[in-house]
Formats: C-alpha cells, sequence, structure tokens
C-alpha cells in the first residue's frame, strides 16, 4: 500500500500558533504596504524588553524602520540588515535580520522578518 501524504502548515496557522507575530498594523505606519509578521524567535530575543526607556513598540519601530529604509528602492526578494538594540543599561548589539517577502496563503506578497539562519 502507498501512502501519499501532503502536509501545508500556513502562514494564518502559524500566527495563530505564535510561531510568527502579526505586526503588519505598526508596519503601515513604517510605509510598508502588505503584511508583515516577525518570528517568535526575533521577537523574543530582541522586541520584547524590560530595560528602562525601552518597550516593545520602539524595539519593533526601529526594526521595522531599518528595514524600509534599507528595502527601498531594492528588487531582491531575501533583504538583510542590521539594527542597534539595546542589551542592557551598558551593552548595545548590532544585529543582523533576514526579511524575506515572498506569497503568503492567498499568494499575495508578505513579508517576514526572522534572524539570518531562520527559514
Amino acid at each position: 500500500m502507498e501512502w501519499d501524504f501532503t502536509f501545508s502548515y500556513t502562514r494564518a496557522q502559524a500566527i495563530a500558533d505564535s510561531v510568527l507575530i502579526d505586526v503588519s498594523d505598526i508596519a503601515k505606519e513604517a510605509g510598508f504596504k502588505i503584511p508583515v509578521a516577525l518570528t517568535s524567535a526575533l521577537y523574543d530575543t530582541y522586541i520584547k524588553s524590560d530595560l528602562p526607556g525601552q518597550d516593545e513598540q520602539g524595539r519593533l519601530w526601529d526594526t521595522l524602520f531599518m528595514l524600509y529604509l534599507r528595502a527601498k528602492g531594492c528588487e531582491e526578494s531575501i533583504i538583510f540588515y542590521e539594527v542597534l538594540f539595546q542589551m542592557s543599561e551598558s551593552e548595545q548589539k548590532t544585529v543582523k535580520l533576514k526579511a524575506i517577502i515572498g506569497p503568503g496563503d492567498t499568494m499575495d506578497p508578505v513579508l517576514t522578518i526572522m534572524l539570518p539562519e531562520e527559514d
């Protein structure tokens, strides 16, 4: 007996499962015209913060705006860029990020921002 298995994990399921974090609303404010999501690894490691003077909205804005500046006029589907994050009161870290634009669940373009080692 031969079995054919087909499995697809949709973007909507990934967002519902918190594997991806939908940031489309603030991304629109930053100039993006398509849905935008971050991986939970990126969000949990660099966007969340309990440092004084640092909040998630500000860190997210920096992440999106730096990508917006890098992507302007770019025709590549994968973009690498850097963001400077405050890691502690005395430490800053420049973090390389990867953004991929491609078809979403309905084949319309979507953007996903992640750490470079993620796919």
